[in-house]
């Protein structure tokens, strides 16, 4: 109870500092930026693996955010939206640096009877926040992802490292829960793969 009310009270606060950014406050954005920044760094980080280019990326999010917020229509939390936001910009500059993953992966088939539960990796090195005891098996990991296309990234993203749920998933990347399903199915199968021998010696 003691952490819905925290939260509840974070988006009441946010709600405010909105509606003043919508005004033209730019000390009210600061607020948000100052709330967030830690958070899309951490996410942009687990998905380009560079501090550098994820400063910058949160940057340019944060720009294009403000930019943006007199569209901002309160139908979802502050963070959801601004999560999109970050998503996308991150995507698009994956692709531009032309990270391509599997050809079998698929957008197309809606694979609704997807284990939720299925393990992605060796949850225990995925985690940002854990002391990493193996750092051939964190390189390992890190490759394996970059392997990945952009979108299948961001779900393994999402689900294994910010732990989102399936809905979540889909309102930050636009797409259906099944798109979801499917990809994170693919993503699944792909890393499974490269990361066979680790999953045994785990």
């Amino acid at each position: 109870m003691q952490i819905d009310a925290i939260n509840i009270t974070g988006e009441t606060e946010d709600v405010d500092l909105v509606k003043r950014c919508q005004g033209g406050d730019s000390k009210a954005y600061n607020e948000l930026v100052t709330r967030y920044r830690g958070k899309v760094y951490a996410m942009i980080y687990n998905m380009v693996r560079n501090e550098q280019d994820a400063w910058d990326l949160a940057q340019d999010g944060f720009v294009k955010a403000w930019k943006s917020i007199a569209n901002f229509r309160g139908q979802s939390a502050f963070y959801t939206w601004l999560y999109r936001i970050m998503t996308n910009v991150t995507i698009d500059w994956l692709r531009k640096k032309q990270i391509q993953g599997g050809t079998e992966f698929d957008d197309s088939l809606e694979l609704n009877h997807v284990e939720p539960g299925s393990a992605t990796m060796p949850k225990a090195e995925l985690l940002p926040d854990e002391k990493m005891e193996h750092a051939e098996i964190r390189k390992r990991i890190d490759t394996a992802l970059e392997k990945l296309s952009p979108e299948h990234r961001a779900v393994i993203v999402m689900k294994e490292m910010d732990g989102l749920q399936y809905n979540e998933i889909a309102d930050a990347l636009g797409c259906s829960l099944g798109t979801v399903m499917s990809r994170l199915f693919y993503a699944r199968k792909k890393l499974q793969t490269l990361l066979r021998d680790v999953y045994e010696n785990i």
